[in-house]
């Protein structure tokens, strides 16, 4: 029965999330929500033309694009075998070992947290000049990030659907305004016509690559998550790989169209020094020129709507996440409970909302910097967890098709997926060797190997404990990676049950 619930023993909660909820276009919305088009343009592309003075940014989302496309195709393979809202904890459990399957899921609880936490800094830092503008407030950064959290938090409580609509009309607006702004930027070149030198593989071979790509990969975090809804559509096999692919098409188009026209409009000889000169405002400035001033204070305030949508999307990854590994008992089984009324992962959702507003709290009380205190470093540390997990789960998914027998297997087959790891891994590479250019810190900085050292001490912590639950706890160990299936094995527990899932074993008297 599609609309069936493993209900718990105790309280007004369920250890399910609600059934056929959610479309293509709505699991969509959630993907290119996080990756945040508009920010990415704004912030992440600027900064990359001006540090680097690559004109290649543009093919590097291309190659990025095609690589992630790669991944795709065994990730949402993976997704149709194994439904589950923890979907990285899922795959890298049968991929390769349920003891990396924690680790996988700790890392995963732990990233998406940090993206969330960090976008909160940029919230403030955008909403500011925006409302002083337009309503002249002047108030702290603080006050802005707090109003996002509050109604972050009470979306995160309501039905998944509805954060979906939400999601869509907040995401209509912020892709309608880069293409108007891009097309704008198209039609009026620098240099009296279109000009595809950015587009040219040539454009790559020059120094500065490593980071050009570590930046355009950090660009499309958030596609994955698409399987993380898979247990709320209306149809897993079809839904999940429709939005994957659509979303990180529309990522690769925004991306590529967006960054390729900025120079079209600036003169590639001239972008890198118009990037240093305006920085995160080169965008709107351009805008600006091409389309007049309304459109340019639209577009910020898109970009404030932007990140909000971002939040949103963030928010409730991670609550899924936390309320998957709840569920498997990977973390307090309290965690995995979700609300009778609308099915969203409630104690989770309340877990993400306490934690963020702590530390937006605390930033506000240490007078802590919003962009370079709270958005670089956290949204950076998150990225990179995100990539250590596509990463690792590329991995898994080579092994996982690679053990089943050669006449059974059909489509990805192993090529594919093999290509794909490759292309994570080179990506993961590129990310840990210009991590400093991307905190924006210097080389000598302990943040440098402290962030990745923290997710490799957590990685060891998550492995020892799984080995310790194979051992000490079969039982929980047995349901890691099941999903629904370890929540109908501990209701079976709790009343009194036997597992029906396993054999049972053959008694003889004398």
């Amino acid at each position: 029965m599609p609309h069936a619930r493993a209900h718990s023993t105790t309280g007004n909660v369920a250890s399910a999330l609600a059934a056929n909820r959610l479309g293509v276009s709505a699991v969509a919305y959630f993907a290119i929500a996080m990756g945040a088009p508009l920010t990415i343009l704004v912030g992440a592309v600027s900064t990359a033309y001006a540090t680097t003075r690559q004109l290649g940014i543009p093919l590097g989302f291309v190659l990025m694009g095609a690589v992630l496309g790669l991944f795709c195709v065994g990730y949402v393979a993976m997704a149709s075998r194994v439904p589950n809202a923890g979907a990285f904890n899922a795959y890298v459990s049968k991929g390769l070992g349920r003891p990396l399957g924690v680790a996988v899921g700790w890392i995963s609880v732990i990233a998406y947290s940090a993206l969330q936490i960090g976008f909160y800094g940029a919230l403030g830092d955008a909403a500011r000049p925006v409302f002083s503008a337009w309503f002249g407030l002047d108030l702290a950064w603080w006050v802005y990030s707090l109003a996002g959290w509050a109604v972050v938090a009470c979306l995160g409580l309501q039905y998944i659907d509805l954060n979906g609509k939400v999601l869509a009309l907040l995401m209509f607006a912020e892709c309608l305004v880069i293409v108007v702004y891009s097309a704008a930027n198209l039609a009026n070149p620098a240099q009296g016509t279109a000009i595809a030198d950015s587009l040219a593989v040539s454009s790559l071979l020059t120094p500065g690559a490593g980071t050009l790509f570590a930046i355009a990969i950090l660009g499309f975090v958030g596609f994955e998550t698409t399987a993380v809804f898979c247990e709320e559509t209306r149809s897993a096999r079809r839904t999940v790989p429709t939005a994957t692919f659509l979303s990180l098409g529309v990522l690769t188009v925004l991306y590529a169209l967006g960054s390729w026209s900025m120079s079209v409009a600036t003169g590639p000889e001239q972008i890198a020094d118009a990037a240093r000169g305006q920085g995160t405002n080169l965008m709107f400035g351009l805008a600006a020129a091409n389309l007049g001033g309304w459109w340019a204070d639209a577009g910020r305030l898109m970009y404030v709507t932007g990140v909000l949508a971002a939040l949103i999307a963030f928010h409730n990854t991670a609550a899924r996440y936390a309320f998957s590994l709840g569920r498997e008992r990977l973390l307090p089984a309290v965690l995995g409970r979700t609300s009778q009324r609308t099915s969203s992962p409630r104690n989770g959702s309340l877990a993400q909302s306490a934690v963020s507003g702590a530390v937006i709290i605390g930033y506000a009380v240490v007078g802590g910097d919003p962009v370079r205190d709270l958005f670089f470093i956290w949204s950076t540390a998150g990225s990179l967890g995100v990539l250590l997990l596509i990463a690792t789960t590329a991995v898994a998914v080579v092994v996982f098709f690679a053990r089943i027998p050669a006449r059974k297997r059909t489509w990805p087959g192993v090529l594919v997926p093999a290509l794909a790891c490759a292309g994570c891994l080179l990506a993961l590479a590129f990310v840990l060797s210009t991590l400093d250019t991307l905190l924006e810190v210097g080389a000598d900085s302990p943040l440098r190997w402290g962030i990745p050292g923290a997710y490799l001490a957590v990685a060891v912590l998550g492995v020892v404990w799984g080995l310790v639950l194979r051992r000490a706890r079969p039982d929980i160990y047995a349901t890691i990676g099941l999903g629904t299936k370890s929540a109908a094995r501990t209701g079976l527990r709790q009343f009194g049950h036997a597992d029906e899932t396993r054999p049972r074993r053959r008694t003889f008297s004398g």
